[in-house]
């Protein structure tokens, strides 16, 4: 094989892995960004199942003293019914009293729905405070993974870099320009391999003497279609050289 071609093929399998592994520290914003949002998601549902059980509570309150004024004129009333003389007297106080028990009822009634609203909004506190731990618990363990898979991948590249300056040393100036120049273009995937007369990143027939020629990787050739640097793996040999499929 051609020294300088198979020079190429270590200097993409590099790049490939470089650009994995920067793309990977490139998102780890986003993905701190999305354990915080899960976290904040947590805490809203924390916040508003103890406003609601809050909001319960102050309700009850304030019918409770609904029910203290109620009972409060109904006392008035049996006094004054201790007192009335006439019959005019006494139907209107006890139409009074019939009021004040029918009001304190219905209050108490919504009491105790508000009660049993209580319990199951205590619940759902418990429940929310429980799941807020967790994703705690699970964001920690996140940010640890993402924080030692940073220092692992900051690594990688800075050997892979290393790695590269060695290979691109012994290149030809004029191979190496069309590497950059084609890898700059093509999104960081300046080889391809022929297999079947066919450019396996863009899927163009190639010309069958082109073919012929790249069969033998004695030369430096360029797919007619995308412009990448063409070589071909014998089917006897297995090789590895990281370049994605378009």
């Amino acid at each position: 094989m051609n020294a300088d071609l198979e020079r190429l093929i270590a200097l993409q399998a590099l790049d490939s892995k470089t650009m994995a592994a920067e793309k990977l520290l490139a998102s780890e914003p986003e993905r701190l960004k999305s354990l915080d949002a899960r976290l904040e998601h947590a805490r809203l549902q924390v916040a508003t199942a103890k406003e609601q059980l809050t909001q319960n509570q102050a309700a009850r309150r304030e019918l409770e003293k609904n029910i203290a004024v109620h009972q409060g004129r109904l006392s008035k009333f049996r006094e004054q019914g201790m007192n009335v003389k006439t019959n005019q007297e006494y139907h209107a106080i006890q139409h009074e009293i019939a009021f004040a028990q029918t009001e304190i009822k219905t209050i108490e009634d919504k009491e105790l729905e508000l009660m049993m609203s209580a319990d199951d909004l205590s619940a759902t506190v418990k429940k929310a405070e429980a799941e807020l731990s967790t994703e705690q618990k699970k964001a920690e363990a996140e940010k640890k993974a993402i924080a030692a898979e940073h220092a692992e991948k900051k690594s990688l590249v800075d050997q892979l870099k290393q790695e590269r300056s060695g290979v691109v040393a012994g290149l030809a100036a004029n191979v190496l320009a069309m590497f950059e120049q084609v890898s700059k273009k093509r999104n960081g995937v300046a080889m391809a391999e022929a297999r079947d007369g066919i450019c396996t990143i863009c899927h163009v027939r190639m010309r069958p003497q082109v073919f012929n020629t790249v069969l033998k990787n004695e030369q430096i050739m360029q797919c007619d279609s995308c412009q990448r640097i063409l070589f071909h793996i014998p089917k006897t040999v297995t090789a590895d050289t990281n370049t994605p499929a378009s």
